[in-house]
């Protein structure tokens, strides 16, 4: 499909994953007012904090651990498996349950792993079986409500997890300003709606430039996860191989391996998301990467995060590579809201032991 006839957007999605991501910033801000209201157990005590979930429910985890690490009292582990490792013990660890569904069964497995270890736990869900665990075992239920993909849902898992980390004094309120995020995105999204034309879109031409190719998305500090979450949503989105590496470890082995198969490296892109707030080395390490591959004449471009704010840069790039997938799916003529191969594994594993 040709990314000016949006009109035609609609055909190939009926669900309207479009406007999902339209929405992302005033979910964002919707998202930090629920987390002010919601029931919060005394975390004085608290010596470290696990966060579990998986795909879309996991990338807010990591987007949160990757913002507040550098400034939170405590570290923070995102555990994306079964069960938990032996050092989760004891009251002093935080566990967080997040689950779009509530039924995801490795974070309810990994809940009960933290109920039995009497770990001090929270609950993050718009319901299901999580929902209905935690009501059961006086849990506090930070609870939301919607109704689409996980993915589309970034906002709330992000953005509820701030505000409980901003309450319970684990990161400095004052380092935090979401209403400058929701600005910065809404200000970037003007060029990147879809009725925006391709020479003034972005979003679109980066998409134009990974059509037929497998997309590789590199980034280093805030916006490793950034990286992350542009790979899934390629994947999930647009139906379309895509990987992440991140700088600097991406200079001591992914570097080196951009000559064979030859045949294959001439249907690669390689994208590197930038922030002013890179440590400079590692913005160094990305403009010589890039270089390197575009010496071997590897096809390259790179995004540069808008916002002042480490908090905005994320929110930035994170947005626009929603935007960019988007647009690789109209390009490939794929639905963007089914995940066909993923429920078909989910089913192939009930009742399986």
């Amino acid at each position: 499909m040709l990314l000016n006839n949006h009109q035609d957007f609609a055909k190939l999605d009926p669900q309207n994953m479009l406007a999902e991501i339209d929405g992302l910033p005033d979910q964002l801000a919707t998202a930090w007012r629920l987390g002010q209201t919601q029931d919060l157990p005394n975390l004085s005590n608290i010596r470290q904090i696990i966060i579990a979930g998986m795909g879309g429910s996991a990338i807010g985890a990591d987007l949160l651990a990757s913002y507040a690490s550098p400034i939170c009292s405590v570290p923070i582990i995102v555990h994306r498996d079964y069960d938990l490792p032996a050092f989760a013990s004891g009251p002093e660890t935080l566990f967080i349950a997040c689950s779009h569904s509530g039924n995801t069964e490795e974070t309810l497995t990994a809940f009960e792993a933290a109920l039995n270890a009497n770990c001090t736990l929270i609950a993050l869900s718009t319901g299901g079986k999580l929902a209905k665990k935690a009501a059961s075992a006086d849990i506090p239920l930070w609870e939301f409500e919607h109704r689409g993909q996980p993915r589309a849902a970034v906002g709330f898992s992000f953005g509820m997890l701030l505000a409980l980390f901003v309450r319970a004094g684990f990161i400095p309120s004052d380092q935090v300003d979401v209403a400058e995020t929701v600005a910065e995105l809404k200000s970037q999204q003007e060029a990147l709606r879809a009725d925006v034309p391709v020479h003034k879109n972005p979003a679109k031409r980066y998409a134009g430039q990974s059509v037929g190719r497998w997309v590789t998305v590199f980034g280093s500090n805030y916006l490793a996860p950034v990286a992350r979450r542009w790979t899934g949503q390629i994947n999930e989105i647009a139906k379309a191989g895509s990987n992440f590496s991140l700088l600097p470890e991406a200079d001591h082995n992914t570097l080196a391996g951009n000559h064979h198969p030859e045949d294959v490296m001439l249907h690669t892109h390689n994208l590197f998301l930038r922030a002013a707030s890179d440590h400079r080395r590692n913005r160094l390490r990305s403009n010589i990467t890039r270089k390197a591959f575009m010496l071997e004449g590897l096809s390259t471009d790179a995004y540069d995060a808008k916002g002042k704010t480490p908090l905005s840069q994320i929110w930035t790039a994170l947005h626009f590579g929603d935007y960019l997938a988007y647009y690789l799916a109209m390009s490939y003529g794929v639905d963007p809201t089914p995940v066909d191969a993923l429920i078909s594994l989910k089913e192939r594993l009930k009742g399986v032991e």
